[in-house]
C-alpha cells in the first residue's frame, strides 16, 4: 500500500521495535508521559501474563522501507465476548505518525487477523483490556494524561475516520478540586447515613492487600456485568495487577465498605505518578528510581479508578459515604485534586453522581469499531 508493508513481531529486536516506537511519534510533545518500558514488556509477554490465559493477540509493525511508521495489537477476548455474546476482534497500543497509508496497513491488518478467527467486528483501541487504558483522546489535549489514561495526537480521530471506523462509544474524565464542597443536600443524606451505622468503612492494609484485593475483583465483577465492555476480572488477573501497583500504590486511598462484616463495596485511587512518569523516559532503574522517590513526594492530584458497590447496596447512597471517606483520604494525604475516570458517556447514573459532587466534565475519550464480515456472510 503506497510502499507500506506490515510485518508480525517474532523477534527480540521487533518487540524492542514495538515498543520504543511511541518515543519517535511524540519526539515533540511535552505532554505525552513515556511508559515505563518494564511495564510494557510485562504487559505483551503472552506466555506469564494472566491476560492471556482468556484472550489471543499477536503484534505488528508497519514499516515504508527500513523505516517503521506505525504498530497494532490485533487480540480477540473470549472473557469478553463471552460476556456480552459478540464475535469482537480488538485492536490496540496504535501508534502512528499522520500516514494514512500506514494507518489503513494497520487496521487492515487487525481486520483481517480477527476476521480470519471468526470475528465479525473490530473495536479499539484497548490496551489490551477493557480494564487497561482503553479510547483516543478527543476532547481535552490542553494537559497530559493522569495515571492509566491514554493520550495521543489529535490526527488519530482522523485517521480512524479514514479508514472505515465510527464511533461505539466516548468515555468521560470528571476533575474535582478540594475546594468544591459538597451541596447541602448531599451534607445532611450523608449524615443521615453515618448515624445509622450500618456500613463500617476501613483503608486497605499491606498484610492484606491480597484478600482485599479478591474481594474488589468480586465486587467490580458483580456490580459493573450489565455495563457496555465490562470485561470480567480473573483474580490471577488481580493479583498480578496488585503486585505491580505494590510500589506505587498509596492504600490509604483504597477504601472500603463492610455490613454486617461482610465487604460490600469500595472505592479506590492511585496517586497520579505520571507527574514523575513524564520525566524518566521509561526507565526506573538505575536512575529513574531517583526521580522517581524524588517526585512522588510533589504528586499534586489522584486519579479516582474505579468505585464499586454490591447490587443490593446500589441505591443506598453508600456511593457517597464512600466517595466522602475517599475525599477526607485525599485532602488529608495533601492532594489538591481527583480525576474520576473513565465512565461511559450514557451511565446516566454514575455521571449524575459525579455532578453531584462537584465534578466538572473535562475531558473525552472515545472507542472505535467497524464490522468485518465477509460480504454475504
Amino acid at each position: 500500500m503506497n510502499g507500506v508493508t506490515v510485518r508480525k513481531v517474532e523477534t527480540g529486536r521487533d518487540l524492542r521495535n514495538f515498543i520504543r516506537f511511541p518515543w519517535k511519534v511524540y519526539k515533540d510533545d511535552p505532554r505525552w508521559v513515556p511508559p515505563l518500558i518494564m511495564e510494557m514488556k510485562d504487559r505483551l509477554n503472552r506466555r506469564k501474563h494472566p491476560f492471556f490465559e482468556h484472550a489471543e493477540a499477536d503484534y505488528f509493525l508497519a514499516c515504508r522501507g527500513p523505516e517503521t511508521v506505525g504498530r497494532i495489537v490485533a487480540l480477540v477476548d473470549r472473557n469478553h465476548n463471552e460476556s456480552h455474546g459478540e464475535k469482537t476482534a480488538f485492536f490496540g497500543l496504535y501508534e502512528s505518525f499522520d500516514d494514512l497509508d500506514a494507518a489503513r496497513a494497520l487496521i487492515d491488518t487487525a481486520a483481517a487477523w480477527g476476521r480470519e478467527r471468526g470475528m465479525e467486528r473490530l473495536r479499539g483501541p484497548v490496551n489490551l483490556s477493557m480494564n487497561d487504558e482503553c479510547a483516543f483522546l478527543l476532547e481535552g489535549f490542553d494537559s497530559p494524561p493522569v495515571i492509566m489514561m491514554p493520550y495521543n495526537p489529535p490526527y488519530y480521530l482522523t485517521l480512524m475516520e479514514q479508514c472505515g471506523l465510527a464511533k461505539a462509544k466516548d468515555l468521560y474524565a470528571f476533575l474535582k478540586d478540594r475546594d468544591r464542597h459538597l451541596s447541602a443536600k448531599v451534607e445532611g443524606f450523608l449524615a443521615g447515613l453515618r448515624s445509622s451505622k450500618q456500613f463500617t468503612l476501613r483503608a486497605a492494609t499491606k498484610a492484606g492487600l491480597r484478600e482485599d484485593a479478591l474481594n474488589i475483583a468480586k465486587i467490580y465483577n458483580a456490580g459493573w456485568q450489565k455495563n457496555w465492555g465490562f470485561v470480567p476480572w480473573t483474580d490471577k488477573e488481580m493479583k498480578h495487577m496488585v503486585k505491580n501497583l505494590a510500589t506505587f500504590a498509596d492504600l490509604d486511598l483504597v477504601i472500603f465498605a463492610e455490613h454486617k462484616g461482610q465487604t460490600v463495596g469500595f472505592a479506590a485511587a492511585l496517586p497520579d505518578f505520571n507527574q514523575v512518569f513524564i520525566k524518566m523516559n521509561g526507565r526506573l532503574f538505575p536512575f529513574g528510581l531517583f526521580k522517581f522517590l524524588a517526585g512522588k513526594r510533589k504528586i499534586t492530584g489522584v486519579r479516582a479508578i474505579v468505585f464499586g458497590v454490591v447490587p443490593e447496596f446500589m441505591h443506598t447512597g453508600l456511593a457517597y459515604l464512600l466517595y466522602d471517606e475517599f475525599e477526607k483520604a485525599i485532602i488529608r494525604k495533601g492532594y489538591y485534586w481527583c480525576e474520576l475516570s473513565w465512565q461511559l458517556e450514557d451511565n446516566e447514573a454514575i455521571n449524575r453522581f459525579a455532578a453531584s459532587i462537584g465534578a466538572n466534565l473535562y475531558k473525552k475519550y472515545r472507542i472505535y469499531e467497524k464490522q468485518i464480515k465477509p460480504a454475504g456472510a
